[in-house]
């Protein structure tokens, strides 16, 4: 079949290449389907050009891929209509993510779409081609809802891929990196990589095992990628794509102690053998921190640990069940500090119970820890569908329990940095007022910090004739310095 896979516009200047899609777009070419990207992520095409492009080209089918969010629900909308309204409407719409795999009956009407990939992608998509191809029932796929008309029917889950499919080229291929521009998409900058580097993304494992109250991700349990396997996709970046700078972005590397020894000595040997050096981050998490580990990380070439926090008080992080204590938090970032790895400092407000003194001990962490190689602010919890935290709305009113799908995405849900849903015992105006105050603390600090380092930076410039500068660029602050 003519499949055409469209990756939506992120509305950013550099871009992060669509994992997702590239996965599935090797396993519908290695079936002997005919597969075509519309890229409007990297061309930034307005949408109306997806009709034309459907009015001038047949496809059999069309597919796209969301996270939860609403920027990716509003393109998601505006995309569908413009391919309904094709007079080469591909027979068959595909949606598939993060984001229409809780809610496929809401999606499917919402957007118009005839299918819905739940979950893993893979053998749900090799699974469902066959029987278009064939023209059989649906209703013998496993993985999927579908729309015959008005009706909507949901089959069961699909279970997932298991460790050593995972490992399996053939179950489970590289992503289709040759059909995208990878030229375009390595410009990614990340926290930590310098000029010389070109950027991509990778995936070392899925899944997490950890059950945060706000996680919308729907699958159990963990699955490793070997390191023969992980170390395979690094070497073809690396010859056919001058990738020297790795993004992990597992839902969490860091799963526990004896995997992320096993990733990095992993790394160690090849880089021993191969002679090839490159850096790389991560998604990590603070219990599993200690001076040895993070000593091969950094040996290894990571310069950067993501952590997702999220708060900086003791029976908060107990009802987000997030696993972790306050003396979990400082022990492992000043730890990963000592060893000069930049840590991610990510925190959300506003989650069960949550207070303006758990707001304030979140700001006063920042300002403490800052190593001044971000801009870091804090953002509202947000309960995605498919979270405990969502249901938790739907049960206390704060979302109609009559139609929960709309009023989150219509109604609640217009930006990630306002408030959907107030889990506080504050008012929405004084939830507002706190955030205003917290992030104005952290924007000033920032940007003075900045401020003191570009005054520094001129005054060597006329001081010392410093031959070496070359325009007050964005990266060039010691802070950014100091993270790459």
């Amino acid at each position: 079949m003519e499949i055409l896979l469209v990756n939506y516009d992120n509305d950013t200047f550099t871009c992060h290449f669509p994992q997702g899609l590239a996965a599935v777009a090797a396993v519908m070419r290695n079936e002997g389907h005919e597969v075509t990207i519309w890229d409007q992520d990297i061309n930034h095409y307005p949408d109306y050009m997806l009709r034309s492009y459907l009015d001038s080209n047949r496809f059999d089918v069309i597919g796209i891929s969301i996270i939860a969010g609403y920027w990716q629900y509003k393109k998601l909308i505006s995309l569908s209509r413009e391919i309904n309204g094709s007079k080469n409407r591909p027979g068959t719409f595909i949606i598939g993510g993060y984001g229409p795999t809780p809610l496929p009956e809401y999606f499917l009407k919402k957007t118009g779409a005839d299918v819905v990939v739940m979950g893993e992608g893979e053998d749900t998509t090799r699974d469902l081609l066959l029987t278009l191809s064939n023209n059989q029932p649906l209703s013998n796929v496993l993985g999927i809802a579908y729309r015959e008309e008005d009706v909507v029917t949901i089959n069961p889950r699909r279970p997932l891929v298991t460790v050593d499919e995972l490992n399996n080229l053939d179950r489970v291929p590289m992503p289709a990196y040759d059909l995208f521009d990878t030229k375009v998409y390595r410009m990614l900058r990340d926290t930590g990589s310098n000029k010389s580097e070109f950027v991509m993304p990778m995936l070392s494992g899925r899944g997490c095992t950890f059950k945060c109250n706000f996680c919308y991700r729907m699958d159990t349990g963990y699955r490793a990628r070997s390191m023969e396997n992980i170390l395979e996709e690094i070497d073809y970046l690396s010859r056919e794509h001058g990738i020297n700078y790795f993004v992990f972005t597992d839902d969490l590397l860091m799963i526990s102690k004896p995997r992320t020894i096993e990733f990095v000595e992993g790394i160690l040997m090849y880089q021993e053998r191969t002679g090839h050096k490159f850096r790389w981050n991560c998604n990590g998490r603070l219990n599993f921190c200690t001076p040895e580990i993070l000593k091969m990380m950094k040996r290894s070439g990571c310069g950067y640990i993501n952590f997702g926090i999220e708060a900086f008080d003791n029976e908060a992080l107990k009802k987000m069940k997030k696993g972790l204590t306050t003396d979990m938090i400082v022990r492992g970032i000043q730890q990963t500090l000592d060893v000069g790895i930049t840590p991610g400092l990510n925190f959300i407000w506003g989650n069960i119970g949550e207070t303006r003194e758990t707001l304030n001990k979140a700001v006063d962490f920042l300002l403490k820890y800052d190593n001044h190689s971000e801009l870091r602010t804090i953002k509202p919890v947000t309960p995605y569908p498919g979270s405990p935290l969502y249901y938790y709305a739907i049960e206390k009113g704060l979302l109609d329990p009559t139609n929960p799908a709309e009023d989150f995405y219509e109604n609640k849900h217009l930006n990630s940095d306002l408030i959907a849903c107030n889990f506080t015992a504050l008012t929405d105006k004084e939830m507002y007022e706190a955030l205003t105050e917290a992030n104005s603390t952290l924007v000033k600090a920032h940007f003075n910090f900045q401020t003191e380092n570009y005054l520094k930076i001129t005054k060597k410039l006329y001081s010392e004739m410093d031959v070496d500068f070359r325009g007050y660029r964005q990266y060039d602050t010691p802070g950014q310095e100091a993270a790459a």
